[in-house]
């Protein structure tokens, strides 16, 4: 493992140090607003991490479980972090199933739906003789 079994690690440095957050503010700020839960409860940012716990958290991009295997204070690299969890086979048949129905399409729209583009106020602009907004 990548650390000794008997080391301190609180939730947000280990959320940073498994790669889960680019930096440990993005963690805390995450456990704050509920978004990641140990063992089904919330918790705060502090909070000592064990061997064996559940984690779940919702991310912008994701959202997964997993059992912590191991402990770190220090980022280290993408392999190495890997080895601080495992996915749970919940989560990952949930994530497997959105990916399939396409629930992450959601923020996917037709060119030119919405607001205006840079070429099209370039246009608008042209044609009133004015500014547009």
């Amino acid at each position: 493992m990548m650390a000794e079994l008997d080391v301190n690690c609180r939730l947000d440095k280990w959320l940073w140090a498994a790669r889960f957050f680019k930096t440990r503010s993005l963690a805390t700020t995450a456990i704050d607003t509920g978004k990641v839960h140990v063992d089904a409860d919330r918790v705060k940012p502090a909070k000592e991490v064990r061997i064996g716990q559940i984690i779940h958290i919702r991310h912008r991009d994701f959202e997964v479980e997993v059992k912590v295997l191991g402990l770190s204070n220090i980022r280290k690299g993408a392999p190495e972090a890997a080895l601080l969890y495992s996915e749970t086979p919940a989560s990952i048949t949930k994530r497997e199933n959105a990916k399939a129905t396409g629930q992450a399409e959601h923020a996917l729209r037709d060119r030119g739906a919405g607001r205006p583009t840079k070429r099209q106020l370039r246009d608008i602009k042209k044609f009133t003789g004015g500014t547009y907004g």
